[in-house]
C-alpha cells in the first residue's frame, strides 16, 4: 500500500529537506496544498485527517493547533517542532535511544522528532548516566556550535541577505545567554539529569553542520573513569547502530581539528572521545548535520520505521540537500 504523507510546513527549512529526501519514492504519495489553501484552516484540517502520516514542520503554537485539528484516529503524526518533546503520550523519536525505542516508534500514533542540539546531548549523556559513569546530579556543561540554518529562515536571511533588517556580518556569535534554551527540558528529561545542564549554544558563518561537546573532568567523577571507560560505554551502547557511530579512540587521538560540516547531507551522528589521560580530562563530542540527523533525516528515519519500510530509504545520499 502506498502511504499518503502530508508535510505541514513544507516550505520551511526542515520541510523542504524532508520533501527533497522523499521525492521520487514510489512507496509514498506526498500530498500538498496550494499557497492559498495552506492558509485555510479548513483545507489543512481536511488533509490532516485524510493522510496516513502528517509531518509537522511548524512553530510550536501552530503545531499545537495542527494536532488539535486531527480527529481521525488513523492519522499518525511526526512533530518536528519542540512542542511535544517532553509531552505525555508522545514517543521520543530517537530510535537509538534505547533498545526498545524503535519498537515504540513503529507502533506510535504520535512521535516527537528530537531537537538537533538535544539529540547529540542526549546521545552522549544518556548512556553515561545509565551506566553510572556520570551521576544524575552532576553539574553538566554542554558547548555547541551550529550552522546558521539551525535558526530557520529568519537566521538564514540574516546571514545571506544583505537587505534583511537582521543582517549580520558576524563570523560567529554565542546566544541563549539567559541559559533558558528551548532544548533544555528535552535534554534534562531524556538524558536523566536531575538539574538543568549549563548549555551554551553558538552559531558560525556556515550553512549547516553541528558540533556538540560535553567536557568531563574525569578525576572528579565517582570512580575516576578513564577515557577508555567512557569510550567503551558509548561504543557498546551504540554497537550495530547505523546512524549513531563512535569513532575509534586511536583515530580520534590523531585528529588536530574537528569539522562541523563533515557529515553534511548524511543522517549520521558520530561521537568522538577526545582525552588527556594524564590530566584526567575528556571531551565527548558529537558531529552531525543539524538538518540531517538533527531534523529532516531523523524525521524520514522515523517515518520509515512507522510505516515498516526499510529504515535507510531516502537516507542514502551524502549530497548536501537544498534548503
Amino acid at each position: 500500500m502506498v502511504a499518503k504523507i502530508f508535510i505541514d510546513g513544507e516550505v520551511g527549512t526542515t520541510g523542504l529537506q524532508i520533501r527533497a529526501r522523499l521525492a521520487g519514492r514510489e512507496d509514498l504519495r506526498l500530498v500538498s496544498l496550494s499557497d492559498v489553501d495552506r492558509k485555510s484552516p479548513d483545507a489543512r484540517r481536511a488533509v490532516l485527517n485524510d493522510v496516513d502520516v502528517a509531518i509537522l514542520c511548524l512553530p510550536n503554537e501552530a503545531a499545537y493547533d495542527a494536532v488539535a485539528m486531527i480527529d481521525n484516529p488513523d492519522t499518525r503524526v511526526i512533530d518536528a517542532s519542540s512542542a511535544h518533546r517532553v509531552a505525555d503520550g508522545w514517543v521520543y523519536g530517537f530510535p537509538e535511544f534505547e533498545r526498545q525505542q524503535r519498537d515504540k516508534i513503529a507502533t506510535a500514533k504520535r512521535v516527537t522528532n528530537p531537537g538537533c542540539y538535544a539529540l547529540s546531548s542526549v546521545a552522549i549523556l544518556h548512556p553515561l548516566i545509565k551506566e553510572k559513569v556520570i551521576p544524575t546530579n552532576w553539574p553538566v556543561t554542554i558547548n555547541a556550535i551550529s550552522g546558521y540554518s539551525g535558526g530557520g529562515r529568519q537566521m538564514i536571511n540574516s546571514f545571506e541577505d544583505v537587505t534583511s533588517p537582521d543582517h549580520t556580518d558576524a563570523a560567529f556569535f554565542a546566544y541563549g545567554l539567559t541559559l533558558q534554551h528551548k532544548h533544555l527540558p528535552e535534554i534534562n528529561t531524556w538524558s536523566g539529569l536531575d538539574h538543568p545542564a549549563l548549555f551554551v549554544p553558538s552559531v558560525g558563518r556556515y550553512r549547516q553542520g553541528m558540533i556538540v561537546q560535553v567536557p568531563l573532568q574525569l578525576w572528579a567523577l565517582p570512580g575516576q573513569p578513564s577515557p577508555a571507560d567512557v569510550h567503551k560505554v558509548l561504543t557498546e551502547y551504540y554497537a550495530n547502530c547505523t546512524y549513531v557511530t563512535v569513532a575509534a579512540l586511536a583515530d580520534t587521538a590523531t585528529m588536530g581539528t574537528l569539522d562541523p560540516e563533515v557529515l553534511n547531507g548524511s543522517n549520521e551522528l558520530r561521537l568522538h572521545v577526545f582525552a588527556n589521560a594524564e590530566n584526567g580530562q575528556a571531551v565527548v563530542a558529537g558531529v552531525l548535520d543539524n538538518l540531517g540527523k538533527g531534523a529532516s533525516g531523523q524525521a524520514v528515519q522515523n517515518l520509515n520505521i512507522m510505516l515498516g519500510i526499510a529504515e535507510g530509504s531516502g537516507l542514502e545520499s551524502n549530497d548536501v540537500l537544498p534548503v
